[in-house]
This record gives structure tokens, sequence and C-alpha cells, in this order.
């Protein structure tokens, strides 16, 4: 079953500097049937305007990445590292035992848009790292490229939870077919463009809950890149 939730429906803030669509409860926004989805907690779609960006703040025992759609994203952080997310880049950051990070349009021109999703983690108090990996269109052309795992498998980044994430770029005759074991859930995230997947269509910016699914199929995309969560099978993110 695909639970689909239209990208209208999402959360909205308005910072003036910063354009951020919510698929789960953050922030502000608050919706009791939107605490997440199994490990998934946070999925938001942030707009930042050139040279403007997140002052240093900190998280503690939480598995953060971004993911850059347009422009260039800019971080620091309390472990010496610095760096610039672009269009293709992962940034996985597991914040453990506690960090500290700014993040900032690199650009004095030009918007960044990308994608910040939390996972919550199966152990806590581990040592804080950073990773960044760059999976360039042609990984991820016409198919689901393995980009984030427990066990960093195949080039992918690591994530201390029972959590897989795949990204795809879909156009066309580009088709995939994903198995998706009985005893497991998955989230889907349109990212831009449109996909059908087993007969449904979604556009940028909608979600959907699978469950009970053992075969999803993507077909007939224009222009769409997607993110695929492979989850374990419980409802909410539980956050302690």
């Amino acid at each position: 079953m695909l639970e689909i939730r239209a990208s209208s429906d999402r959360g909205h803030a308005n910072f003036g500097w910063l354009q951020s669509n919510h698929s789960f409860s953050f922030g502000n926004y608050y919706d009791p049937k939107q605490l997440g989805f199994s490990d998934l907690l946070v999925i938001n779609d942030d707009r930042v305007k050139p040279g403007k960006g997140f002052d240093t703040h900190g998280h503690r025992d939480m598995e953060i990445f971004s993911y850059v759609l347009e422009g260039a994203l800019e971080h620091k952080d309390s472990m010496g590292t610095g760096s610039v997310i672009r269009p293709g880049d992962v940034q996985m950051m597991s914040a453990g035992t506690g960090i500290r990070h700014s993040e900032f349009n690199h650009s004095r021109e030009e918007l960044v848009h990308f994608l910040q999703i939390w996972i919550v983690p199966d152990q806590k108090g581990v040592v804080p790292r950073y990773q960044q990996q760059h999976f360039s269109d042609a990984d991820k052309r016409g198919k689901l490229r393995l980009i984030i795992s427990p066990d960093g498998r195949d080039g992918s980044l690591s994530v201390y939870q029972d959590t897989r994430v795949y990204a795809g770029l879909f156009d066309g005759e580009e088709t995939q077919d994903f198995s998706l074991p009985e005893d497991r859930y998955a989230y889907l995230h349109v990212a831009r463009g449109s996909i059908e997947v087993n007969g449904q269509v979604l556009t940028t910016g909608d979600g959907a809950r699978i469950r009970h699914e053992p075969l999803l199929s993507f077909s007939h995309g224009r222009d769409a890149e997607v993110l695929l969560f492979d989850l374990r099978p419980n409802e909410l993110a539980l956050v302690s």
C-alpha cells in the first residue's frame, strides 16, 4: 500500500532568507499524524538565499544528512570539518555525543536548494563523525543507487541505524523494479519532476509511506529525482 502525502499538505516556514517545506513535524509546524515514519524523523526541503544560512548550533544523538539539488551549501563544524556540498554530493553527520555546526549558502548570487534529513540512530553516545561522498548522475540514471547503509557497502555512507537510502534519476522510458522484503517498510520522497510508482503518479515534493508492497515499479519519469528509504516496520520515529 502506498499512502501518498501531497506536496501541498506539507508544513511551510518562511523566514525571508529561508523557505522550508516540512514533510514531518518540525519547528513551529506540528501535526500529530506526521511525527516521522519508522526511523525517519525529518525531511526539510530548504531554499536559502545567497549569502544566508544557519548560524552555529548544536545536535546530539541524531544522524543528519544533506542532499543538494541546486547551488552549493557550505558546512563548518566543531570537528574542524569545512566543506562545500554541491549537486550529487551527499553529506552525513553523526552527531553522537554532541557536535556544533553551521550551514550557509556558499554563493553570494545563487539560491541553494537542498534536503536536510534526520534519521534516529540505533545507539547513543557515539563519537561524532562526518562523511561526504559524490554520486554522479550516471550512478543514478535509470536506477536506484544505494547512497546510505548501515555498513557503508558499495561506496555508500554509513549510518547508525538499520536504514538504507537510495537515490535515482528517471526520465522517459527508464524503469526500475525494487524488491522490498515482507518485514520492511519504505518511504519515497520525490525531490523533483514526476514519477509513476505501482501505477500512482507522484510529483515534486510528494511523499509516500509504503507498507506491504513486495515490489515497487518505477516508470514514466519526467525529469524525476527520487529518494527511497528502506526502513524497519515501525509506524513512528521514536526519539528518547
